[in-house]
Formats: C-alpha cells, sequence, structure tokens
C-alpha cells in the first residue's frame, strides 16, 4: 500500500524522530525481545513509556503517521499509532496496518492507541474477529475489548453480535489468552452481557476442541468470582 506523501511539515518531523530515535536504544531489551522470539525488521528497544513521553512533545498529524508506519521500524510503527489522527483514518488503513503488523505488541499498540477510537471501529471488529491470519483475529477480539470499556453510550444489543463471531475463535489455542482478556472486559460491560457471557462461555465446555473447553472453565471460574462481579458496570 503506497501513500503520496507530500507535506513539508511532516516530512520535517519525521526526520526529525528518525534521527532522533536511535540516542533512545536500549540493546538488552533488543535482544530480549528477540530471543524470546519477537522479531521486527528493525527494533530499537525503546522502552513504550518513552515512546509515549516522546510522541507527546510532537504534534498529531495524519501523514506524519503515514510516513512513519512505512519506515518499517518497531519504534516508528508505534509512534505512528499515537501520532495519528483517528478521524483521518480509512478502513483501508486501519487494514493494511492490522495485516503488516509484525508482532501481537503491535497489533495491541495499534488497536489500543488508534483504532479502537475510530469510527469504523465495531464494523472492522466484527469483520477482523472472521478472518484468517492470527494478528487479523487477535485484533478483532482486541478491539472487541477496547470497545467494550470506551463505548460508553452504545446499547448491548451492538455488542450481543458478537457471540455470532466468537465459537471459532474460542477454538484456535494461539488466541486464548486474547480471548480471555478481551471477553473478560466484554463481561464487565454490564448485568445483560455478563450473563450472556457466562452463558456463553458454559457452551464451550461442550464443544469437541481441548481449547475451547479449558478456556470455557477457565472464564466460568473467572467470571464467578465475587471481585469479578463487582467490577460490572452498573
Amino acid at each position: 500500500m503506497e501513500f503520496l506523501l507530500d507535506d513539508p511539515e511532516a516530512d520535517k518531523l519525521f526526520h526529525q524522530i528518525v534521527r532522533s530515535l536511535p540516542s533512545m536504544q536500549n540493546g538488552i531489551t533488543a535482544d530480549s525481545m528477540e530471543k524470546r522470539g519477537v522479531h521486527y525488521e528493525k527494533n530499537w528497544g525503546i522502552s513504550l513509556v518513552d515512546l509515549r513521553s516522546f510522541a507527546q512533545r510532537i504534534p498529531k498529524n495524519h501523514v506524519l503517521a503515514l510516513k512513519l508506519w512505512n519506515k518499517k521500524w518497531r519504534e516508528t510503527k508505534i509512534l505512528a499509532t499515537l501520532l495519528d489522527e483517528p478521524e483521518q483514518i480509512s478502513e483501508e488503513q486501519m487494514d493494511y496496518w492490522i495485516k503488516t503488523a509484525e508482532t501481537l505488541e503491535l497489533t495491541e499498540q495499534i488497536v489500543f492507541n488508534l483504532f479502537a477510537v475510530s469510527r469504523f471501529a465495531f464494523v472492522k471488529a466484527l469483520e477482523w474477529c472472521r478472518g484468517k491470519k492470527f494478528n487479523v483475529k487477535a485484533a478483532g477480539l482486541l478491539m472487541m475489548g477496547q470497545l467494550s470499556i470506551r463505548s460508553k453510550n452504545d446499547i448491548d444489543e451492538m455488542f450481543e453480535a458478537f457471540f455470532d463471531v466468537l465459537p471459532p475463535l474460542a477454538k484456535d489455542p494461539s488466541l486464548s489468552l486474547v480471548f480471555f482478556r478481551s471477553y473478560c472486559q466484554l463481561a464487565r460491560r454490564s448485568k445483560n452481557l455478563y450473563q450472556k457471557c457466562l452463558q456463553f462461555a458454559g457452551e464451550l465446555i461442550a464443544f469437541p476442541e481441548d481449547s475451547a473447553r479449558v478456556l470455557g472453565n477457565e472464564l466460568i471460574d473467572e467470571l464467578g468470582h465475587d471481585e469479578f462481579q463487582n467490577l460490572i458496570r452498573k
């Protein structure tokens, strides 16, 4: 996906950022990530805290964000999620960024920092939950969880649509952790959704797949705790 990025101010900021990042590098962190199987084309090992602090000194700019993403460094891609303007992003951009995210860390940053507040959030969340690639499906679940937290005024019926796309995801062991976290966020949204989540978790126990049954039991155990029920939105 190519962009014509002709914006002198964005270009100036882009080159300033690219020159600044190497001085913030942390080789120990980068090596640790590599050993844990977290691979990037280029990784300076800069912490998320430091990247957020750095981004706060830079004005948001959609063209700048596109330039940073196209640089393909871990840090420039994360900064792109922090510096883009949600009202400017398109569905095409959302699909492209998710499909070209190398790691779950990057997928999380895209969703948390930017896509969950876009006007396409619900549509893309449901669409991605039906995806085939890990990053796409993970993005759909992460969006579901973030929308459960952030969309204060949306009715429960909008979230009930997710129960139609969750069964295949519950069978995928590679998604278990993302599923668990996002599902718990959905269950805390309202008493009505909590009951529906509890019912669906019970249905998972009857699935033939081991991963779905294990996930169902873990969810029932988590949702049954008094501490969890105290967190349900009133």
